[in-house]
């Protein structure tokens, strides 16, 4: 997929999303809905022995022939394929959640006695997924900068995943995914890349390296802050095979109506992700000019550091960004409840302008934040923000009013 001079897709992905997983018509009268209608059961029944035999055999092959329920029917089909579709991958395995995603996606590529190299900007729960769950099977984890020097130095022989987020959580540092990818082969690693931020309309990591990616689709996927979905999507049919034994092992299932919200949500996904990011960008501006801000963190912006990168490897932008602002603990608290058009919320991806607080301790451990060199940025505070589809002179009246806020 190419970019063009406003950075916008020119695949035609726009027309696919609007006719993937369309409802079929009736044979016989040759009319049906348009929008493909929720499919729900947790029974799936069989003409005969022999036909759930060739359906039993199908399976263990690793192709989606549906025998229980869990696994879904029609919707959860046409999501699956959408994503694949987005992704450029073969085969999309859906969860409960983006973190459920995660999840799967380790436990599907690591073992007892295993390595994995994680990049310090991952969402964080990762760690906590390590800390509670992993370690006590056996799997170790380093976070470490996403540098290849970093990466080489916490090499072992039983490293077996490199697992990234580009741009990382937080600061959006944007990674060299496909140099971080090439070293990883080398080294005879699986990629496991999260790549909510891109959600496959505007960052695709299989084409530029990664073997396994991971999305939390109640982000940009879903769109309307109404639903919890997760999906890892791979190419490879080794890789395939191993999710779909974890997938199944698991017992991860998603409901056909969340199913169906998100088929819903994609159809509109490149209007939203367009619109904002280039709301974005106009608050960016507002946000340059303000004495305050001593840093805005957004590949898209010209002055941030992986702006480079953004414009090689992305083909367009969303409305998430952080900010660094010369704030106290107590004048930032002003700011935030001054807001009126954001509301104060941990996720994105909606139609709708958040903020919360970045925790200092969440910083603290990014090496991409220790690297700064930059006292006054430092002393500050950090707002990361979704910008959203409302009015952006609107916005922007909204943060006037809430810095003046902050005496």
């Amino acid at each position: 997929m190419t970019r063009d001079a406003t950075g916008h897709a020119d695949d035609r992905i726009d027309t696919l999303l609007q006719h993937i997983g369309q409802a079929s018509l009736d044979p016989v009268t040759g009319s049906g809905p348009v929008a493909l209608p929720s499919m729900r059961t947790s029974t799936v029944r069989f003409a005969s022995m022999d036909v759930l035999d060739r359906a039993q055999a199908a399976k263990q092959r690793g192709e989606r022939v549906p025998t229980y329920g869990r696994v879904g029917l029609q919707t959860h089909e046409a999501l699956e394929t959408l994503l694949c579709r987005l992704e450029d991958g073969q085969r999309a395995f859906l969860a409960p959640s983006g973190m459920a995603a995660i999840s799967m996606a380790l436990m599907a590529c690591l073992s007892q006695g295993d390595h994995a190299l994680v990049v310090d900007c991952v969402y964080g729960p990762v760690r906590y997924l390590h800390k509670t769950i992993l370690s006590r099977m056996g799997i170790a984890m380093d976070f470490v900068r996403a540098d290849l020097a970093s990466l080489q130095a916490a090499l072992r022989p039983e490293t077996r995943v490199l697992y990234l987020e580009s741009p990382g959580s937080l600061l959006m540092e944007m990674l060299d995914l496909p140099a971080l990818s090439r070293w990883a082969h080398d080294h005879g690693l699986t990629v496991v890349t999260d790549n909510t931020w891109g959600s496959g309309y505007i960052y695709r990591p299989l084409a530029l390296g990664a073997d396994l990616s991971v999305i939390a689709a109640t982000k940009y996927i879903g769109g309307h802050s109404d639903l919890m979905l997760g999906a890892a999507v791979a190419r490879a049919p080794a890789l395939v095979a191993k999710l779909h034994e974890t997938h199944y092992a698991l017992g991860n299932t998603v409901s056909a109506d969340d199913a169906w919200l998100a088929l819903r949500g994609a159809r509109t996904l490149g209007l939203r992700m367009r619109g904002c990011g280039e709301h974005a960008l106009t608050v960016c501006q507002w946000l340059a000019a303000q004495p305050q801000v001593s840093r805005i963190f957004f590949p898209a912006w010209p002055q941030d550091p992986g702006h480079a990168l953004w414009q090689r490897d992305a083909t367009g932008s969303n409305g998430l960004l952080a900010v660094a602002v010369d704030f106290n603990e107590q004048q930032v608290r002003r700011v935030i409840d001054a807001l009126r058009l954001f509301g104060i919320g941990y996720s994105w991806g909606g139609y709708e302008s958040l903020v919360t607080q970045v925790e200092p301790s969440a910083l603290a451990s990014h090496g991409y934040w220790a690297s700064i060199a930059d006292d006054r940025l430092k002393a500050g505070t950090v707002l990361r923000l979704h910008i959203g589809l409302e009015d952006p002179a609107d916005l922007i009246a909204d943060l006037t009013q809430a810095f003046a806020a902050a005496g």
